[in-house]
């Protein structure tokens, strides 16, 4: 095939398209590069020892260009792109002077149109050429251009540089380059062949020791088919025979069941016989029943009766007391008698717990005692809120616990105490909400010592809930009859509100 028939690459980009297009152009038009250049034109002078010698003469017709098979084709464009940017730009042709600036990777690959053309059209282009890739070519291009092919060399890279130095017999190198090319093609079609051949022997035997394989597998398992056909048949001869022993147990056992059908029916006489006295029985047992209800109902009358009767007279007693004895309703609880006392005194800091130490952590347990009549909870301030959001501020942690505690107040009607400790007057406190009283112990003396105090003020007998962790108090509060409750328990108690 000719050097300028197009490549059999992938589609070029733009850059490929404009060199192929200036190279169909300018071919014939580079200023001092005629088309038909001959030997004795000036390129001859350009021409290595022996090149040109197949030239024709002059006035003769030039002999066309030689078939190249494909990988000398390749290879010549790659030689000349190689050594293009070498040239001077002068030397190079305009329709590849773009192709020149390309990246060596896309040289070859997008301008091979142009270095085609040029390569064939400008004989001055492909002796500059040439002599450039003589010179890397070292010995084999001096072979080359002795006319002579080292045996040892690649008949593809001996017929590119023929084809570019056209020495004496050039064009019978790149026809035995040709010849080469194919048989080393014909050599491997045929090697491939070969090796399919041998793949397909070594499948072949491989299925066949597959096959042998399976054959195996297939005559164990109608051995072991039969066995288990032997068995099954003794199986069968075997339950044949339980079959006509159990046919005979059936038949005695109908003859048993009719036997028994009849006992059954002369018991369920007797029981039916039986029953009819049981409900006889029954009748008169529900109406001594009916008698006795109506005996223990008119005793009951006359207990309710007496236990009025015993009320009324104990009220009747307690209102004829409290009108001997002139008593007011009060306005005023113990508590608030301590309160009083401490109304002028103030609280800022807290002064730490002890030992901690609970009776109990159960909020049931809290509810309980807050369910009591009358129930006053008296809460260690501090001792909670640090124990349960120490976080915050102190003036954040008494917001926080007092509004809990009026939530508490509202829901269980309870009086409500909480002592604080401090040491000076606090400023600006938010109102209490209501139920729920503050107080803060007075300087030189501690909470724990103030809610002794409002204990031991309420009257034997009434239910006092003290709540804190520190164990002094949980001691003093219980010799004074009252109900220690850990911190915990009031907290589980708050947040579940």
């Amino acid at each position: 095939m000719p050097l300028t028939e197009p490549y059999d690459d992938n589609l070029p980009p733009e850059e490929s398209v404009v060199a192929a297009r200036e190279a169909g152009e300018g071919a014939t038009d580079r200023p001092g590069t005629p088309a038909d250049a001959t030997p004795g034109g000036a390129g001859a002078d350009a021409t290595p020892d022996g090149a040109g010698a197949d030239a024709p003469g002059e006035g003769s017709t030039p002999e066309p260009e030689p078939v190249l098979p494909e990988p000398v084709r390749q290879r010549i464009v790659a030689l000349t792109a190689a050594v293009l940017p070498g040239l001077p730009a002068d030397e190079i042709p305009v329709p590849l002077r773009r192709v020149a600036k390309f990246a060596p990777n896309r040289r070859a690959r997008l301008g091979a149109p142009a270095i085609a053309a040029q390569l064939t059209a400008d004989p001055l282009f492909r002796q500059r050429i040439t002599a450039r890739v003589l010179a890397d070519a070292g010995d084999l291009g001096a072979a080359v251009l002795e006319g002579t092919a080292p045996a040892a060399a690649d008949p593809v890279e001996v017929a590119a540089l023929a084809y570019l130095a056209r020495p004496r017999g050039w064009r019978q190198l790149i026809e035995a380059s040709g010849a080469a090319v194919r048989a080393e093609a014909d050599s491997a079609v045929v090697a491939e062949l070969v090796r399919e051949a041998e793949q397909r022997a070594t499948r072949a035997e491989h299925d066949r020791a597959v096959a042998r394989v399976e054959a195996e597998k297939l005559r164990d398992e109608l051995a072991r088919v039969r066995e288990e056909l032997g068995q099954l048949r003794e199986e069968t001869r075997q339950l044949a025979r339980s079959l006509r022993e159990t046919q005979a147990r059936e038949r005695k056992a109908t003859e048993l069941l009719a036997t028994e059908r009849g006992r059954a029916a002369r018991a369920a006489a007797d029981a039916d016989a039986e029953l009819r006295r049981a409900r006889a029985r029954l009748a008169e047992a529900e109406a001594a029943a009916g008698v006795a209800r109506a005996s223990a109902k008119e005793a009951r009358s006359v207990d309710d009766a007496r236990l009025w009767l015993l009320l009324e007279t104990i009220g009747q007693a307690a209102v004829g007391l409290r009108r001997e004895l002139a008593l007011d309703p009060v306005d005023k609880l113990p508590a608030d008698f301590v309160a009083d006392a401490y109304a002028d005194q103030s609280a800022t800091t807290s002064t730490g717990t002890a030992a901690r130490a609970r009776d109990t952590d159960d909020p049931a347990r809290l509810d309980q005692l807050l369910a009591l009549p009358r129930a006053h909870l008296v809460v260690d301030g501090y001792n909670v809120t640090k124990r349960g959001f120490g976080e915050m501020s102190l003036e954040q942690q008494r917001k926080r616990l007092i509004t809990g505690l009026g939530g508490i107040a509202a829901q269980t009607g309870d009086e409500v105490t909480v002592v604080f400790d401090g040491a000076e007057r606090m400023h600006g406190l938010p109102p209490s909400p209501r139920g729920v009283r503050v107080l803060f112990s007075r300087k030189g003396e501690t909470a724990d010592e103030l809610i002794r105090r409002l204990v031991r003020a309420e009257p034997p007998g009434r239910p006092v809930v003290v709540v804190s962790s520190d164990r002094e108090v949980a001691d003093g509060v219980r010799r004074h009859g009252a109900y220690p409750l850990g911190a915990d328990s009031l907290l589980r108690r708050l947040s579940r509100s």
